[in-house]
């Protein structure tokens, strides 16, 4: 081998170290302003959210500017619609996501539902809250607690489908062969082999689906918009957690901006509680 080749050779083993260097300090500086920006949100949270919590944040309702009071009307508010929504969007999930795993296959139209999924999946929630608006709010000339559990559920439904299709589709093919072997349906295979295996999964895609809705704002400023009292009453404006931080967060009342603390810090701890649940049930040993 010649000296140039030689040289050439060098050169470009040294070019590949700079960059793989550079390339590595790049990932590192990105991911420690990450972390920064995480940490620097925790402490404002946890800073200002810790001295808000009291006894009166989950027993008393949203006060006037100025009166003592808590998030209890908004808290129960919450969990009814975000239940109801998963309700609604299990149901509906669990079947799509049957059908194309199961069902559908390669067809053409099971393409086309998917793309349709993964359009959802990603739409902005304030559309599906307008959307809902349309169809449930401005037909019946009123704001509704049914109506925010609607478009939850709609934010919901993509997430338990995407997950319930990719959960089954995961199952070995055997455990179909031996029900049909032994012949039973297979919407009978599905109900009692399939989902029963898969239930881990289709868990774990339910929570995630949850933690997602739980702090959702901008569709039930369209649909449940607010309610001042206490009331478990869905039919009409109801309290929740996400527009009444919206709220009291741009006030001008330092009592107001504390219950806005408080509450995110409810909704912040909820959600990190819902998705370490969800990573310790998907990290759960498969049975044999």
């Amino acid at each position: 081998m010649s000296a140039t080749a030689v040289n050439a050779s060098a050169s470009r083993v040294i070019r590949r170290k700079i960059a793989d260097a550079a390339f590595q300090t790049f990932c590192v500086v990105v991911t420690f302003v990450a972390l920064l920006a995480l940490a620097a949100i925790l402490w404002s949270l946890l800073s200002q959210g810790l001295g808000g919590l009291n006894l009166d944040v989950f027993t008393k309702s949203t006060p006037a500017p100025g009166s003592v009071g808590g998030l209890a009307n908004a808290i129960v508010g919450s969990i009814l619609m975000c239940l109801l929504a998963m309700v609604i969007a299990n149901v509906v999930g669990v079947l799509a996501g049957t059908w194309l795993a199961e069902y559908a296959g390669k067809s053409r139209y099971g393409s086309v539902v998917r793309f349709l999924n993964d359009v959802l999946l990603s739409a902005p929630s304030i559309l599906i809250g307008l959307f809902v608006y349309e169809l449930l709010v401005a037909p019946f000339k009123g704001f509704s607690g049914f109506a925010g559990a609607v478009a939850l559920a709609l934010l919901a439904v993509p997430v338990i489908t995407r997950t319930t299709e990719d959960v089954l589709s995961l199952q070995p093919a055997p455990l179909r062969e031996a029900g049909v072997a032994l012949g039973a349906p297979l919407s009978f295979i599905i109900q009692t082999v399939l989902w029963r295996s898969a239930r881990s999964g289709m868990l774990t895609g339910a929570l995630l689906a949850f933690a997602r809705i739980s702090g959702e704002t901008a569709p039930l400023l369209f649909t449940a918009l607010n309610n001042q009292f206490f009331s478990v009453d869905l039919s009409h404006p109801t309290a929740n957690l996400p527009v009444v931080i919206f709220q009291f967060a741009l006030s001008a009342y330092d009592d107001w901006r504390r219950l806005a603390w408080a509450g995110a810090l409810l909704i912040a701890a909820a959600v990190l509680g819902v998705t370490l649940l969800a990573r310790a049930i998907a990290k759960e040993p498969r049975r044999s």
